[in-house]
């Protein structure tokens, strides 16, 4: 190398940064002891700024677009250096680039549950995930109050501020949006639009806006979903006692799918007892009528008699009354273990309550019944 190649070496003609990464959001051109020549070319790309430091204080700021550096175009630095009159020699500076496009695959989620208060379940633990992205609008704030002199500020070095300040603003937006915690679901959408709004308004003073916060999902404990599912499956059945008819159903059809566990024979008998008592209805002779003379036209009938009422059985359990059952429900809960000997039943013609086992009509149901087994030593 000659001896002006070597000088030229020490002056810098070209500033410019090709981004080749996705997440820097500063880096800092590396001059180290070089020189700009005065006259260089500085390339700022669209989604890029450049910012010119000069001894730990901010001068020019330069926005996309390519420039002669000269004193007329960096009043702020040549006013730090004192160039009055103008000044052609090499100068030292610092050059930051800052990226001013969105930066899109930031995520954000509660570690810890939010309380807020529901109008109709009180209060209410809520965890949220989701997305948003952020961007840089004020370069020289950003660089003052967040980057300082690193030399490359990446994404994850914001992000975790970032988050800490988006589940701060969460739960006081979700308290004051007004929407029942049902109805979170449908208005996600909104409650996203005014956190971004706060956010950016939070974050000017370090030059970033949030344009865009996505609410991917609202969760509720396992134990709160748990109990609103009860709630649905109450209101599909109806009422207490037809509820507690759908469960006596649900165990019946889970014991008779598991062989050997004596469930499925059980319903068998019950419903085979109450098939039995249809067909020796049927069997029954009946009285034949005996000739007579020829009498008048009876009057036309209003109508067949009424059917049988079949007998109600009513059981308690937990001191609180549940029925009536026809006696092929009363079966079932027999066999699911509802109903024991123990039991106290009911039915109309009963001078009171008495144990199921003491019911001729009812003590039958339990033949098909294993006695609990004895006490092991």
């Amino acid at each position: 190398m000659g001896l002006f190649d070597s000088i030229r070496g020490e002056f810098i003609d070209i500033i410019e940064w090709t981004d080749d990464s996705r997440d820097t959001i500063v880096w800092r051109f590396p001059r180290h002891d070089n020189e700009i020549k005065m006259g260089a070319k500085l390339v700022v790309r669209e989604s890029q700024t450049a910012v010119f430091v000069n001894e730990g204080r901010i001068a020019d700021v330069f926005q996309p677009g390519t420039y002669t550096l000269q004193t007329q175009n960096m009043p702020l630095l040549s006013t730090l250096k004192g160039w009055k009159y103008g000044f052609d020699s090499p100068f030292k500076a610092e050059v930051y680039f800052v990226t001013t496009r969105q930066f899109t695959d930031m995520k954000w989620g509660t570690q810890n549950p939010v309380i807020v208060r529901d109008p109709e379940f009180g209060m209410v633990r809520l965890r949220a995930f989701g997305a948003y992205a952020a961007r840089v609008v004020d370069p020289a704030a950003l660089l003052r109050e967040l980057a300082g002199t690193d030399p490359q500020f990446r994404t994850e070095e914001v992000q975790e501020y970032l988050r800490r300040m988006i589940v701060g603003k969460l739960g006081s937006a979700l308290a004051t949006s007004g929407v029942p915690m049902l109805d979170l679901a449908t208005q996600q959408e909104a409650i996203g639009v005014r956190l971004a709004g706060v956010l950016t308004e939070e974050l000017k003073p370090v030059g970033i806006a949030v344009p865009t916060f996505v609410i991917e999902n609202i969760s509720l404990p396992p134990e709160v979903e748990q109990a609103i599912d009860t709630r649905s499956r109450m209101g599909i059945a109806g009422n207490l006692d037809q509820y507690t008819q759908f469960q006596a159903a649900d165990a019946l059809a889970a014991g008779a799918s598991t062989p050997g566990s004596g469930v499925g024979e059980g319903m068998g008998l019950g419903l085979g007892m109450a098939a039995g008592q249809r067909m020796a209805a049927g069997l029954t002779p009946q009285p034949q009528p005996q000739p007579t003379a020829p009498a008048a036209s009876p009057a036309p009938s209003a109508g067949p008699p009424p059917l049988p009422v079949e007998e109600q059985w009513f059981i308690g359990v937990d001191g609180t009354q549940q029925g009536p059952y026809d006696r092929a429900g009363l079966a079932g809960l027999v066999s699911a273990g509802t109903v024991a000997r123990t039991t106290l039943i009911w039915k109309e013609g009963m001078s009171g309550w008495l144990p199921a086992g003491q019911v001729p009509d009812v003590s039958g149901l339990f033949g098909a019944v294993p006695p609990p087994l004895p006490p092991q030593a």
